[in-house]
C-alpha cells in the first residue's frame, strides 16, 4: 500500500524524531492560549480548506494524483468541515469542561499530545482539515503521514492550514507532513507519538493497534440496507442512488447490499432503474466479477472508486452512458459470493426477502462474514422492524430512511457528530463505536471533593438476597 522506504531506518528514526521534536515545541508555545483565541484558530484553518475555490482545486488535484474518485460528489464533501465547526461551537475544550456538583466531580480537559494522522488516498484533503480542526481545539499538535498516492494533495492541505496558522501568529509546526510518506516512515511516526488516527485498510488498522501507542482506528465497511413494504419506495430509490454513487463508492458507508421485500422488489427495481441504475445480466454479473476481485478474492485496485461505466467497459460489457451504477442479484452470502462483501465502487448486490425475520439473519450473515461493527440502515415507516433490527444488527450505527455514506459520518439533517473517522466497536477490532470528535482528542482529568455520604442499604441493594 505504501511506497519503498528511501531512508535507512535509522533515517527514518531520526527524521520522525525531529518531526515531533517540533511538534512538542509548537504545543508548549501555545499552552497559555484562551478558548478565544483557540476557537479562532479552527476557525482559520477550517476555512484554509474548506473555501470552496480552494476545495475544488484540491478535489481535482486528488482524482488526478489517485485516479480514483468523482469530482461533482467530492467537492461537496468540503461541508463535512462545516459541519465540524458546527459541533464545537460554544463547547469548551480548555481548562473545566464540565461540572456535577451533586457528584462533587469537576472536569478539566488537556491535550493528548503529539498526534499521527493516518490519511487514506480516499480523502487526501478532508481527513487532515476535519482532524487538525479537532486537534487545535484541544491544543494537540498533528503530523500527517499521506498514502502515497495522494501525498501532493495532503501536502498542500497542510501547506494552506500552516499558512493559516502563520497569519494568525499561532506555531506553525502544529500542523506537519511527512514528506516522503513510506511504510517505515508511517510506523516509525505512529511509534513516536502519543496517539494514532488510523484511517484506511485493515492491515494499517492492525499496524496502528500494534505500534504501542494509544489508537483509533476503524472497522471494515459494507453498508446493508433493509427496503421495506412500507418504504416510500421513490424516496428510498433516491436516496440510495445518493449514496452508492457519492464518490463513486469510494466510502466504507456507500450501500453495498440491498435486502428488499418481495412484494416491492420490482417496483424499486424500476425506479432504481430510473435513478441511473443498469442490471446486470448473469453473464455480466461474472464479467464484473472478474475485474473486481481476483482469484484469490482479493479487491483488484483498476475498479475502486471508479465510474460504472468504466468499470462495464473493463469487464467487457456496454450501457447506456447515463448509468451511474450497476446493480447485481444475489442470494449467498460469504467468500463464494464476493458481492455480499465490500466493493467500494458504483456497483450493488440486491436480495430479497420475504419475512422481516429472514431480513435480519440475512444481515447478520452478511455482517459476519467480514464486515461486522460498521453500519446499515433502513428504509421503513414502521417503528418495530426499526427497532428489531437495532436491537439485532452488530453494528455501531444505523440509518433510518437517509443516503448512508451522506450521513453516518454526520450530516446537517441528523445529530450524528461530523467526522471523517467511524469507530466500529469490538466487533471491528476497534475501541469505541463512536464517530470519532472532538471528546477523542482530549484527555480529561476528574477533579473528585467529598460529598455527603451515598451508601444504599443491603436491603435496596440486594433485595429479597439481603439476610439469607
Amino acid at each position: 500500500m505504501r511506497t519503498k522506504p528511501t531512508q535507512e531506518p535509522g533515517e527514518e528514526k531520526a527524521y520522525i524524531g525531529q518531526l515531533v521534536d517540533k511538534a512538542r515545541k509548537a504545543m508548549k508555545e501555545i499552552e497559555d492560549y484562551g478558548q478565544e483565541r483557540i476557537d479562532r484558530l479552527c476557525q482559520a484553518v477550517g476555512w484554509a480548506v474548506a473555501k470552496e475555490k480552494r476545495y475544488r482545486f484540491l478535489s481535482k488535484l486528488s482524482i488526478e494524483e489517485s485516479g480514483i474518485g468523482d469530482y461533482k460528489t467530492r467537492v461537496s464533501k468540503r461541508y463535512k468541515i462545516y459541519g465540524v465547526l458546527r459541533d464545537m461551537m460554544g463547547v469548551k475544550s480548555i481548562g473545566i469542561i464540565d461540572q456535577m456538583p451533586e457528584k462533587g466531580i469537576t472536569k478539566y480537559a488537556k491535550p493528548v499530545g503529539v498526534i499521527a494522522v493516518i490519511v487514506p488516498a480516499t480523502n487526501p484533503a478532508l481527513t487532515p482539515a476535519v482532524m487538525a480542526i479537532y486537534g487545535l481545539k484541544c491544543k494537540d499538535a498533528m503530523i500527517m503521514s499521506p498514502h502515497p498516492r495522494t501525498k501532493k494533495t495532503t501536502s498542500e492541505t497542510n501547506r494552506l492550514m500552516r499558512e493559516a496558522l502563520k497569519a494568525e501568529g499561532a506555531p506553525v509546526d502544529l500542523l506537519q507532513s511527512i514528506s516522503n510518506p513510506t511504510v517505515a516512515a508511517a510506523n516509525e511516526l505512529m511509534r513516536q507519538s502519543d496517539l494514532v488516527m488510523a484511517t484506511g485498510g485493515q492491515n494499517l488498522v492492525r499496524a496502528a493497534y500494534s505500534s504501542g501507542t494509544p489508537a483509533y482506528g476503524v472497522g471494515a465497511g459494507n453498508a446493508l440496507i433493509i427496503v421495506d413494504e412500507t418504504a416510500d419506495i421513490e424516496e428510498a430509490a433516491a436516496r440510495i442512488q445518493m449514496s452508492k454513487t457519492n464518490d463513486n463508492g469510494s466510502g466504507c458507508s456507500a450501500d453495498s447490499c440491498l435486502i428488499i421485500e418481495e412484494t416491492i422488489y420490482e417496483k424499486l427495481l424500476e425506479n432504481l432503474r430510473k435513478e441511473g441504475g443498469y442490471l446486470a445480466t448473469p453473464s455480466e454479473k461474472s464479467l464484473l466479477q472478474s475485474v473486481l476481485w481476483d482469484a484469490d478474492g482479493r479487491r483488484i485496485l483498476s475498479t475502486v472508486a471508479v465510474p460504472a461505466t468504466k468499470i462495464a467497459e473493463l469487464a467487457g460489457f456496454s450501457m447506456l452512458g447515463d448509468r451511474t451504477f450497476i446493480m447485481v442479484e444475489e442470494q449467498g452470502v460469504g467468500p463464494g459470493y464476493p458481492f455480499s462483501g465490500e466493493k467500494l465502487c458504483p456497483v450493488l448486490a440486491l436480495y430479497r426477502y420475504r419475512e422481516f425475520e429472514k431480513a435480519i439473519r440475512l444481515v447478520q450473515d452478511i455482517l459476519d462474514a467480514g464486515s461486522v461493527g460498521h453500519s446499515c440502515g433502513i428504509y421503513s415507516f414502521n417503528e418495530k422492524c426499526i427497532d428489531r433490527l437495532a436491537s439485532a444488527a452488530k453494528v455501531s450505527r444505523m440509518m433510518v430512511r437517509q443516503a448512508q455514506s451522506l450521513s453516518n459520518a454526520g450530516s446537517f439533517t441528523n445529530g450524528m457528530p461530523m467526522t471523517s473517522s467511524l469507530g466500529c466497536g469490538t466487533w471491528g477490532g476497534n475501541i469505541t463505536t463512536e464517530n470519532i470528535s472532538l471528546k477523542h482528542y482530549m484527555n480529561v482529568t476528574w477533579v473528585s471533593r467529598p460529598i455527603p455520604e451515598d451508601r444504599p442499604s443491603e436491603d435496596v441493594l440486594f433485595g429479597e438476597f439481603a439476610g439469607t
